[in-house]
């Protein structure tokens, strides 16, 4: 993993960045990383967060925050705000039937894990989730042992359901998608060009395990300085990493993008 200042590309135009402690500190969106996002914004820089965040945070980012579209649940759908036609446009990996019939499911997923794992929680936001199931093991409770972790992981893969683990939850659905195939879809339906032939055009940022496939699939592939806490664990780490944690960490990278772009 490379420090920021080995990047040297000033070709960026689009940047799908992960939320939860890659813009956050401690839960929390500061000045600073938003201020980061507007300024990239006003560059002309295309900003899509990628986030497990539930389908009524992503409501809000899209018609709210200075994106260009934003796609949640690890994946399930983007979300796209046209300003002009004052008109969300929302695209879901699965239709209304088989979300029904997987959350029928998820509900026998979510009793046996707060049955057989002490300390876990339903995350707070489950009511504002469409697809997924998140399960807290340490933004709103103490925080949970590894094994613990693994053990959600396990009951969820019995069940055949895919299950990624965040900083704050592990996350859980039923289906192929995930946040790098539909990162690709929105490439194509909402940017115009294909994922794999515009390497240099596009960056990702991200800040824990589940942001794996990202940093293997992204040519710039960013992380902030948190990632350390996981570098043992991954097979496949970002090309360059940031001196700071969280969002002071994002405001180093569009620093950087940023400065190359001038």
């Amino acid at each position: 993993m490379k420090s920021l200042s080995d990047f040297s590309s000033g070709l960026v135009t689009t940047v799908f960045t992960d939320i939860d402690d890659t813009l956050t500190d401690e839960g929390a969106l500061r000045s600073e990383a938003y201020e980061s996002l507007w300024r990239l914004h006003d560059a002309g820089v295309h900003i899509v967060p990628v986030t497990g965040r539930p389908a009524g945070w992503c409501e809000m980012i899209a018609r709210l925050w200075p994106v260009h579209g934003v796609i949640g649940e690890n994946g399930g759908f983007y979300f796209r705000y046209d300003a002009t036609q004052k008109k969300m446009k929302r695209y879901f990996a699965v239709d209304e039937k088989t979300m029904a019939v997987n959350r029928e499911n998820l509900d026998q997923i979510r009793y046996e894990v707060l049955r057989n794992v002490r300390g876990s929680a339903v995350a707070s936001d489950q009511f504002s989730r469409l697809l997924d199931l998140a399960i807290d093991f340490c933004e709103d409770v103490a925080p949970l042992s590894e094994t613990e972790v693994s053990k959600i992981v396990s009951i969820f893969e019995k069940h055949g359901a895919v299950a990624k683990v965040s900083s704050i939850h592990v996350n859980g659905w039923f289906g192929t998608y995930d946040k790098l195939t539909m990162t690709k879809l929105y490439c194509e339906r909402e940017l115009g060009f294909i994922f794999d032939q515009e390497q240099s055009r596009i960056a990702f940022c991200g800040d824990s395990p589940n942001d794996e496939p990202m940093f293997e699939a992204f040519t710039n592939a960013f992380a902030v300085a948190n990632i350390r806490n996981f570098a043992n664990r991954l097979k496949h780490r970002p090309k360059f990493v940031a001196g700071k944690t969280g969002g002071h960490g994002f405001t180093q990278i569009a620093d950087r993008i940023l400065e190359l772009k001038r």
